[in-house]
């Protein structure tokens, strides 16, 4: 694929990963359209601001090479909208998806009471349902419907018409204590990989997954430095907190690399996560 000819979708696509894969699309000539959260519109601006100044060259007919969409990603409606402003603004359907929207948490099965060690509370249903919902079927319901407009454009030479990108992580394979919620939802990303790429082979769409280890994403900015620098010390090598940057690269090795598909990719610097 060329990148100069990207009309992407990004999910989460204001901040962290999202914004990094954005911005390299923008950089490479392409265009994309960022789905977020409303709250997240301010990050976007600055992204814009920054992006746009880089891009090689406007895009569609008023010179827009990013445009916002207020997406919840586990509503069809909104991502049905998201998709319709990518054609709206750049004149044909997206051939590229990346979804990079997700949450975290931290709940063990059991925990005791702070206030009363003897008392167990049992982990929450509606929060192991809020993970699953958000990172396993927003992640889904996004490539479902961009597959659905991706299938209606011209193949390229070689028959593919575009290129979804998931994202798990490391936790996906090996999940810590009270990640169980998050361990689950990101297995099940890495599960949909190969199955989604079955599916859709007949239709030149490829899926690939990336599953990150720690990144310097919003999460973990929040956090003391020393917390961070501890954390960076658990990758074996480069000893480091990944860079958002980086993250970016691999999409775009991904978009440029045609037999790449229906496999995970682990982005982790060789870390296997302790218990």
């Amino acid at each position: 694929m060329s990148l100069s000819q990207v009309i992407g979708i990004v999910s989460g696509g204001a901040s962290g990963l999202g914004a990094a894969t954005a911005a390299a699309i923008v950089r490479q000539g392409g265009r994309c359209i960022v789905a977020d959260l409303p709250s997240q519109h301010h990050n976007f601006l600055r992204l814009a601001a920054s992006s746009c100044a880089a891009a090689t060259r406007t895009a569609s007919h008023d010179g827009t090479v990013l445009a916002f969409a207020e997406t919840d990603v586990t509503s069809e409606a909104q991502v049905s909208a998201a998709l319709d402003l990518a054609e709206e603004h750049f004149g044909e359907p997206v051939n590229v998806c990346v979804s990079c929207a997700g949450i975290g948490m931290a709940r063990k099965t059991l925990s005791r009471q702070k206030d009363d060690e003897t008392m167990l509370k049992v982990h929450s249903l509606v929060d192991f349902s809020k993970a699953l919902t958000v990172n396993t079927i927003g992640t889904f319901n996004l490539a479902r419907l961009a597959a659905h407009r991706m299938a209606r454009r011209e193949p390229d030479p070689e028959g593919l018409r575009g290129c979804i990108v998931n994202t798990a992580s490391i936790a996906g394979f090996e999940g810590q204590k009270g990640q169980v919620a998050y361990a689950a939802s990101k297995g099940a990303v890495i599960s949909m990989t190969l199955p989604l790429a079955r599916d859709l082979a007949s239709h030149g769409i490829r899926v690939m997954t990336i599953a990150p280890g720690l990144f310097k994403t919003p999460l973990l900015e929040n956090l003391p430095e020393k917390v961070q620098a501890e954390l960076g010390s658990m990758v074996p090598c480069p000893s480091r907190l990944g860079d958002p940057v980086e993250y970016s690269r691999l999409v775009v090795s991904i978009l440029s690399n045609p037999m790449m598909n229906g496999e995970t990719i682990r982005l982790d610097g060789a870390m296997r996560m302790p218990p």
